[in-house]
């Protein structure tokens, strides 16, 4: 069975797919740095993923009837850009939509399960129909657009479809908001997941939180924290006013930038004598509404991006 990795980028979803038993992959991206990325990741002593990189569009794909199959997974990070609270919020409208494509693929090769990620804007009120459609068409992908169809028209025949009498959805599909921070990374990450699984398999369930915010700033108050980090203790947020339940508090700590890194070596001056690339970058500053991140707290959502000096969001504040 094939394991099918959408727009790969530089192969963050690929790694995690990888350690979780799917491979080797079949990895598409269009951009070249990232496919030499992931083709050096997939040499590598030992390779980080296995798999083949196929440098293409997915947007230019007119059939996928060459690709191997049976399809076990599709894992598709579509582009964010149309639903990003940072971006022109033109959702379906945006050129860079590529849900469409996705679909496609899911329609052709009738995956056994389909993983989509995207941002957390693509929850708002203004793009819910929008991402209710999306639900839908996993749900009936064979339901299909027809040649000019506007997104609306479509969504309502699936909903017809839908609603007729002895109606079997081909897919279970489960959704949910996930903070990266809730299972033990030291990142403040929240984005939606999408999991559909064809309907003669199990439906999925979400894994549950294993660390939380609350038990981090209780372990910062007792002074737990500071202890284990061998340090004087800081004034760090507090709870607010709000009571934690037992369950959250029942969980590890969230993990914090220093926690991650305090086993580092001091950051090198310059790249050329950098150990593991850990050097400083002239130029990082922060700027109002863009402070970085603090080293007793989980990073801030870290960007990808090519836009120059790294500063702001993806600066760091040391003691």
């Amino acid at each position: 069975m094939v394991d099918l990795n959408l727009f790969a980028g530089a192969g963050g979803l690929a790694v995690g797919l990888h350690d979780s038993g799917f491979s080797p992959l079949t990895l598409i991206e269009k951009d070249p740095k990232a496919c030499a990325t992931l083709r050096f990741n997939t040499s590598g002593t030992p390779p980080t993923i296995h798999g083949f990189v196929f440098e293409q569009d997915v947007k230019e794909v007119v059939s996928w009837s060459g690709f191997n199959r049976p399809v076990r997974l599709l894992a598709a990070g579509a582009p964010c850009q149309p639903f990003s609270l940072a971006g022109k919020h033109r959702a379906s409208e945006d050129g860079r939509n590529l849900f469409p494509e996705v679909m496609q693929a899911v329609r052709e090769l009738f995956p056994l399960v389909v993983v989509m990620e995207n941002v957390r804007g693509l929850l708002r009120d203004d793009f819910r129909a929008y991402f209710e459609y999306i639900l839908r068409q996993l749900e009936s992908p064979s339901v299909g657009p027809r040649s000019d169809e506007l997104w609306r028209d479509h969504d309502a025949r699936i909903r017809r479809h839908q609603c007729s009498v002895g109606y079997i959805p081909e897919y279970h599909v489960e959704r949910r908001l996930l903070n990266a921070a809730d299972y033990g990374i030291p990142q403040n990450r929240q984005r939606v997941f999408i999991v559909a699984t064809r309907y003669d398999l199990p439906v999925y369930k979400f894994p549950e939180p294993t660390h939380s915010r609350a038990s981090l700033i209780r372990s910062q108050q007792s002074g737990e924290y500071w202890r284990k980090h061998g340090i004087r203790r800081r004034e760090m947020l507090s709870s607010n006013g709000r009571v934690a339940d037992a369950r959250e508090l029942s969980l590890n700590p969230w993990r914090t930038v220093r926690d991650a890194i305090s086993d580092l070596p001091k950051p090198a001056l310059k790249e050329g004598s950098a150990w593991m690339n850990h050097w400083l970058i002239p130029g990082a500053r922060t700027y109002p509404g863009h402070s970085g991140s603090v080293l007793d707290w989980p990073a801030k959502t870290v960007k990808a991006g090519v836009h120059g000096v790294p500063g702001g969001e993806n600066a760091v504040v040391l003691d």
